[in-house]
């Protein structure tokens, strides 16, 4: 059995495909591989297991780039509704604004205060063009009516360099890249996009806790099949991953990540699909963003 995830390895996707894939096979008694198929955004992975047979034999591992990129590019290859049937989305994280320690703001309302009074001077730095940390401080931007400049990056860790380096005043990422330079004093964190606070980063406040609401987004961790594929096995493989994700072990490796498990059931995945798709093609609409 297959996992196919449209990321190259080592991303954050990836290690939770590969966490899954090792408990998955010892629940279920099967071999499963990972098969990393990059480009075009996620595109070209997600197109592939959307044609795929829909026998139980292959697995797509996303991120929100699939709830993202039907309305992001001019032709996606995919349906987010039509061509696939959600298992579940396995864990989460929530996107984090950094700033840089020489930035004179130590809180997002202070941040917002100087951005105001000086409008397009401050840039940002995000993992690249229609990403969650992207669509996150768009909606930030367009919020607040922010004047700032966009400094897209390929990756989070590029843009966090950027902002450690004062090439740009602040990022907004995912946590993990970011965590181990709040530790050492390099990146002030401001704020996280979550409904609550993360237990790895008990200092660092919500937005909606900064006075500012209607921003949550994360990254989702999500498992689907081809449209058409049994419902049983799709089933199956969600009480799995369901218990799976409770797991001691598994808890504080997605602890250590910045993740937090959620292992929604079919159908509610299902809804959290529609929800994002239609929430962030507002944003996309809005802001007037578009890839080739």
């Amino acid at each position: 059995m297959r996992i196919v995830v449209p990321f190259p390895p080592a991303g954050p996707t990836d290690t939770v495909a590969r966490i899954l894939a090792q408990k998955l096979g010892e629940g279920l008694g099967q071999q499963f591989l990972i098969e990393n198929r990059a480009g075009a955004g996620g595109n070209i992975g997600i197109g592939l297991v959307a044609r795929a047979p829909a026998d139980g034999y292959t697995m797509l591992m996303v991120s929100s780039s699939f709830v993202v990129n039907s309305s992001l590019y001019a032709n996606a290859g995919f349906d987010p509704f039509k061509d696939f049937a959600p298992v579940t989305n396995a864990g989460a994280s929530p996107n984090l604004l950094t700033a840089n320690p020489k930035v004179p703001a130590k809180t997002v309302r202070e941040l917002v205060d100087l951005i105001h009074a000086n409008p397009g001077k401050y840039s940002y730095a995000t993992p690249g063009i229609g990403t969650t940390g992207d669509l996150a401080i768009t909606l930030f931007k367009l919020t607040l009516k922010l004047d700032m400049v966009a400094v897209p990056f390929n990756g989070a860790a590029p843009a966090i360099t950027s902002t450690l380096q004062g090439q740009t005043a602040m990022a907004m990422t995912a946590v993990p890249p970011a965590t181990e330079h709040m530790k050492a004093g390099t990146l002030r964190g401001l704020a996280v996009t979550s409904p609550a606070r993360l237990h790895g980063l008990p200092d660092v406040p919500t937005l909606a806790e900064s006075g500012i609401r209607d921003q949550e987004s994360e990254v989702m961790h999500g498992v689907l099949y081809p449209a058409g594929t049994p419902k049983d096995i799709v089933d199956r493989v969600y009480r799995e991953i369901a218990r799976i994700v409770k797991e001691r072990e598994i808890l504080q490796r997605f602890d250590g990540l910045g993740f937090a498990a959620k292992a929604n059931t079919p159908e509610q995945f299902a809804a959290e699909i529609r929800s994002e798709v239609e929430k962030w093609a507002k944003v996309i609409k809005a802001a007037n963003i578009k890839v080739e």
